[in-house]
């Protein structure tokens, strides 16, 4: 091993910080290769130690090898070898464990690594580390839903990159603002952004960012509900990422959107067939025959896309287990979820969502443990419809579903992700109009609160629950036409004895289901006797 191998010269940094900001990634990839020799015989106390570990770290960011490497490096500084380090040398150092607490999800240690690098801004000029901690920022609040904050940073970012004349380097920071932009409901101006970014990207060979410009194609068209150019954007994004790494994280995490794109066009698909099948029987009632040779067609169709993202989820998973990513984990576990529950395997989309939960709540994300519990809403709420399974207390998947709603409303309240916050106030107000509560009013406040939250944005799988929602309340809305009658004077030949007992015919059952079927609560809530309620009760019963 010669001694000019091991050095970290000023020339060498140079170079890696010239390919890093002009994105020459496959230049400084071959660079970094052909000193695998320093990896090894690294010392923290050599010339430009820190410093090294610091664009390592951004190198390790856009794909050259795995965050381990920079662990390793960076766990060599002792305490007291960090304690003679020169004070930029030292942010370097900071930056680099910035970047592997990111990579382990511990956003909260992340922050403070950032944090100290740029609370010394004044005290230092150096630009381009100023503008990698604003960015890498910026993604970590991105990753904890706090969006308004991300976006400041990642704009800090790429206005400290473009002053400096690095355009590259500041199309990649536009890329994370475009999805924040589009996070927060500005679909126009994060296409703008992304295609902006796009033609300056096209000119170099980061492979990683371009698939993630493809990706947020991709994740845009779902959300449009154009399902088919989304998996064309995210096949175009796994061919880019593996170009530079077959096994990188961002390949799994668009393998979990593909699967996700191919089960809501199974789930259109299956809502065809369903109609279809409705229609046949309706026309077999009048004597008719109507076979339709689509059906075989149809069938056979949904099962090759659920084939093919049960695969797509099963290759992401095995990525995202050599990361020890939690939030990728939990999502295709969440998808898993979907699928059991769209085939009505209840008991397995319900082991799905108490793993994805599980994942989430061991580091703290808020947005994965809100999307487990509405997962389990919907489940409980299946299973309330169907009135599947046992139970001592009558009403107790119902009341599962309910709780289920609020936590998830409670924990997306903990992020800016208002398309979350939405979705569970659509399910709130799904499980107010579910067979056991019959609550129209609560469930009216629920769809108020997600249109207000929705802007209008609801395709991708929830704008059919934020229809059927709609269709509930108002049909639920419509004036009972006894009391409309009687609204108006129009008693017909009944005295006002039939009428209370009437109208207590038509509450009573009503408060006794809010109640949770509990006499004694409605006795007490509406001041009568026990054996009165009781007889009404049957009464009614007994007419059904």
């Amino acid at each position: 091993m010669s001694p000019e191998s091991r050095e970290i010269t000023d020339e060498f940094l140079a170079q890696l910080k010239e390919d890093l900001v002009c994105r020459r990634v496959g230049r400084g990839m071959t660079r970094l290769q052909a000193r695998q020799e320093l990896f090894t015989s690294f010392a923290p106390e050599q010339k430009n130690a820190a410093r090294f570990a610091g664009f390592l770290a951004q190198w390790v960011d856009i794909g050259f090898q795995r965050p381990a490497v920079v662990k390793e490096i960076v766990s060599r500084f002792t305490k007291s070898t960090r304690s003679r380090l020169p004070l930029q040398d030292y942010l370097y150092l900071r930056l680099a464990e910035g970047m592997i607490a990111m990579a382990a999800e511990a956003t909260e240690e992340a922050f403070r690594h950032l944090d100290f690098v740029l609370s010394l801004e004044e005290q230092i000029d150096d630009k381009e580390l100023l503008s990698i901690a604003n960015f890498w920022k910026g993604r970590c609040l991105r990753m904890k839903g706090e969006y308004d904050p991300a976006l400041a940073f990642a704009v800090k970012g790429r206005e400290l990159a473009t002053e400096l004349g690095h355009e590259p380097m500041a199309a990649v920071m536009r890329v994370l603002e475009s999805w924040l932009c589009f996070q927060k409901g500005n679909t126009r101006q994060a296409l703008q952004i992304l295609q902006e970014a796009e033609a300056v990207l096209k000119k170099t060979d980061d492979f990683l960012t371009i698939g993630n410009i493809h990706s947020s194609y991709g994740r845009i068209a779902r959300r449009q509900g154009r399902y088919q150019h989304a998996i064309e954007h995210f096949t175009a994004a796994i061919k880019q990422y593996r170009q530079r790494d077959s096994r990188h994280r961002n390949v799994a995490r668009t393998l979990t959107n593909l699967a996700s794109s191919k089960r809501l066009i199974a789930l259109q698909l299956l809502r065809k067939i369903d109609a279809d099948a409705a229609r046949r029987r309706k026309a077999a009632k009048r004597g008719r025959t109507n076979e339709d040779g689509a059906k075989l067609q149809n069938r056979s169709r949904l099962e090759q896309l659920r084939s093919e993202a049960l695969a797509e989820l099963e290759e992401a998973a095995a990525i995202y287990q050599e990361y020890r990513n939690h939030h990728g984990l939990g999502s295709v576990h969440l998808n898993y979820g979907y699928l059991h529950l769209d085939n009505g395997d209840l008991e397995d989309a319900d082991a799905e969502a108490k793993t994805a939960y599980r994942l989430g709540e061991e580091k703290g994300d808020h947005i994965l443990m809100a999307r487990a519990r509405l997962l389990d809403c919907m489940i409980e709420n299946a299973r309330v419809e169907e009135e599947i399974g046992e139970s001592a207390e009558p009403g107790s998947h119902a009341h599962q579903a309910q709780d289920c709603a609020q936590e998830a409303i409670e924990l997306a309240r903990h992020t800016q992700n208002r398309r979350l916050l939405a979705d569970s106030y659509i399910w709130q107000g799904l499980t107010f109009c579910n067979r056991f509560f019959d609550d129209p009013d609560s469930a009216r406040h629920s769809y108020d609160q997600a249109i207000a939250l929705s802007k209008g944005v609801h395709a991708d799988g929830t704008w059919e629950d934020l229809e059927t929602l709609k269709a509930r309340v108002l049909r639920a809305g419509r004036v009972n036409p006894l009391l409309r009658a009687w609204s108006q004077g129009s008693l017909g030949d009944k005295t006002f004895q039939q009428i209370t007992e009437e109208f207590a015919e038509l509450i009573i059952p009503k408060v006794w289901e809010r109640e949770e079927r509990k006499v004694s609560r409605v006795a007490t809530r509406l001041s009568m006797s026990p054996k009165k309620i009781r007889r009404i009760l049957s009464r009614v019963r007994r007419r059904k």
